[in-house]
């Protein structure tokens, strides 16, 4: 053996042996085990996060080497908006957008590209030493999968789960898509108040209203004030003057309204405004729609016709200050939702979607996870669950690109009715008999699609049916609402199974100062260079280590040199008993050590099962360390304990460990058991002393 342990001279051997033995295919044994990869999105290499797979990896090499059946299924992810996002970045450089090509050629160009993301992605993954069975690889757009998606979106509309609604959606006028209410981002932002006059026809006096968009003033349709407020009493059911297009205005009552608020009057926008556009709909006021989905504003916004929101409302103040209806103005601080992307202002916008009627779905994913079906780890994650799922709204399904799943609904143009298939065109509409039929641009919201990949990805395979529902779910909490809870609801609506027996959440992977990674910060760490730098078995226990399930960590590379140095540290040890040649052992000391080895394995056995991954990588790494080689190598030394009893007692801290660290675990393993592999080895039993010496029992 070399004098010390290189990482880049063993890795990829390693993990090539591995992949030609058949290790990461499923056995034939009846207990089954298994995980499906969240899919990485399919846009760009991975990210320092996605090293958080080393949790699913060390339970699913845990259970390998008990000898369970072990499917590990590996996929990526089309990420609808996102992925077009980055492509239009790339078109940005070359003076281009998505404007200039049809939808058929820019979705064959998003396709192109996304493949050539994959291939590094896989690569990638390899590097890290993920033990995926490479032959069951899935994308969204997998013909199988997009077929499930549209037989979901059919069962749901069969129901009455799904409808079409012209409700306002936040919209992001620059990259051209609604989102659903979960993917918001509600910043506070500071803003001028406006007070506005409006009067009244026929009185001396009028009201003034507070505002931060006097430009939506345009598409006003009405005051509304409290109808305790003394100080409106005589204004309510006359006309209020629109200070811009001279509109009447209706002045009504409703409760509503908050004195205490502003000037205790508001103007309603129905068409920009959820909570103005729910009073319309209460006193059926109509919506005029004065900006446009490219954020400018229309014909109806008169003087302000094709300027932009900004440049409106200066304009707009211009004009209130020459009539001498704006009172004054005053700083403002409130929350805005924005884009997550861009960080623009989102539109409340009136447009036509498709939504799912959630609170059906939710009530049997409430109950799963209640009964125990389901186990949240950690489980304080339970209480935020419930909470989210017990106030649920609707949930907007459309989405306003072209890379994704094309929703599967045709619309009459001769009788204005929608037909909806399982994803074959339809001949004729199914309400009127006609043939002129217009399918719906939309696609599906990624996580609609994505949110039916447990059993989309297994189901559909006689061969793979039996390793569902999933034993574990892994991925991160900051997802809980947005993937989790959905697979929950549709698994349990399409299958009547859970999709899943357990979720474990993991943190958070920050920069060294405790700031959350983004490329706009520049403080994105790659995982690939830290592994290439240091070895992936560094980097696995780096994650690891020190940071339980649903806990935040930040990135230490002095921790990660310090796993470098363990893995020398093990390759040291094994090189030592490899050599070593002593014989002979003392009865008290070979006692002591074999129970203290059966302690170890039950321990960490016990704490792999209870999934307190964190808490068994650190005690193998303290009683390897301590025990195994400050004390038990000294023993030999001293001629307490032979080569025998040292390298049967290796075997057993090397399958402990492999999980943990699985290329200088293979590697060591190579050097003394020339001829098989770890991976596919069997997990260490509680022993006793007469049995020790049998190395096979571990």
């Amino acid at each position: 053996m070399d004098k010390q342990y290189n990482h880049k001279e063993h890795e990829d051997e390693i993990y090539e042996s591995w992949g030609k033995s058949g290790a990461f295919k499923p056995n034939n044994s009846k207990k089954t085990f298994s995980i499906v990869l969240p899919p990485p999105n399919a846009n760009a290499p991975l990210h320092y996060g996605h090293a958080m797979y080393t949790v699913e990896d060390i339970l699913i090499r845990y259970h390998r080497m008990l000898g369970e059946s072990v499917l590990w299924l590996p996929g990526a992810d089309h990420a609808g908006f996102e992925t077009q996002v980055v492509y239009e970045k790339h078109l940005e450089k070359e003076s281009k957008s998505r404007f200039n090509f049809d939808r058929e050629t820019l979705y064959k160009n998003i396709w192109d590209f996304v493949q050539g993301n994959r291939g590094t992605m896989e690569s990638q993954l390899k590097k890290l030493g993920f033990s995926l069975d490479w032959s069951k690889m899935k994308f969204t757009l997998d013909d199988d999968i997009v077929k499930t998606v549209y037989k979901t979106f059919k069962k749901l509309y069969d129901k009455d789960l799904v409808y079409r609604d012209s409700r306002l959606v936040n919209y992001c006028t620059k990259h051209g898509t609604a989102f659903s209410d979960l993917e918001v981002d509600h910043i506070e932002k500071k803003d001028l108040l406006y007070f506005v006059e409006f009067k009244i026809k026929g009185e001396e006096t009028g009201i003034t209203v507070a505002t931060v968009r006097p430009e939506t003033i345009y598409g006003d349709v009405a005051i509304a004030v409290n109808p305790k407020d003394k100080r409106y009493k005589k204004f309510v059911g006359k006309m209020a003057i629109n200070p811009l297009s001279g509109r009447g205005l209706p002045v009504i009552s409703d409760s509503y309204v908050k004195m205490d608020f502003g000037t205790g009057a508001l103007k309603i926008t129905p068409a920009h405004d959820e909570n103005d556009f729910a009073l319309a709909k209460k006193y059926n006021f109509p919506l005029i729609q004065i900006i446009e989905t490219n954020g400018k504003l229309n014909s109806k916004a008169l003087d302000c016709e094709g300027l932009k929101v900004l440049p409106a409302r200066k304009k707009v103040t211009e004009i209130l200050k020459t009539n001498g209806q704006l009172i004054k103005t005053e700083d403002y601080v409130h929350t805005v939702g924005t884009c997550y992307k861009c960080g623009n202002a989102l539109e409340p916008l009136p447009i036509p979607q498709w939504y799912i009627k959630v609170k059906d779905l939710a009530t049997p994913a409430i109950t799963a996870v209640k009964n125990g079906d389901i186990n949240i780890i950690p489980k304080r994650f339970e209480k935020i669950y419930f909470h989210w799922m017990n106030n649920i709204h609707d949930w907007n399904i459309s989405r306003q690109v072209v890379w994704g799943i094309r929703i599967p609904a045709w619309n009459c143009n001769d009788c204005n009715q929608w037909t909806i298939t399982e994803g074959e065109t339809p001949d004729k509409c199914i309400h009127c008999g006609k043939n002129n039929l217009t399918q719906d641009i939309d696609t599906f919201d990624t996580w609609f699609s994505s949110g039916q990949w447990p059993f989309a990805t297994t189901l559909n395979n006689n061969e793979l049916s039996k390793f569902y529902p999933l034993d574990v779910m892994e991925t991160g909490y900051d997802i809980l609402f947005f993937w989790v809870a959905r697979m929950i609801m549709l698994g349990i609506f399409v299958t009547g199974e859970v999709p899943f027996k357990n979720v474990y959440l993991h943190g958070i992977v920050r920069d060294s100062k405790g700031v959350k990674m983004s490329k706009s910060k520049g403080n994105v760490i790659n995982p690939i260079e830290i592994s290439e730098k240091y070895g992936a078995d560094a980097l696995r226990m780096s994650l690891i280590s020190g940071a339980g399930a649903g806990s935040d960590q930040n990135y230490s590379e002095s921790k990660v040199i310090g796993y470098r140095n363990f893995a020398n540290k093990i390759w040291n040890a094994a090189r030592f008993v490899k050599e070593f040649e002593g014989a002979e052992s003392d009865k008290t000391t070979v006692k002591n050590y074999n129970k203290f080895l059966d302690e170890t394995v039950s321990v960490i056995t016990k704490k792999i099962d209870g999934y307190k991954l964190n808490n068994a990588a650190e005690m193998i790494y303290k009683r390897f360390w301590n025990n195994f080689c400050d004390i038990r190598i000294e023993d030999a030394k001293k001629g307490k304990l032979s080569k025998e009893d040292l390298r049967c007692g290796l075997l057993v801290y090397l399958k402990l460990l492999h999980p943990f660290v699985p290329f200088v675990t293979e590697a060591v393993w190579k050097e003394l058991e020339n001829g098989s592999l770890l991976i596919t080895s069997a997990w260490p039993s509680i022993s006793n002393a007469k049995r020790f010496r049998n190395p096979t029992l571990y």
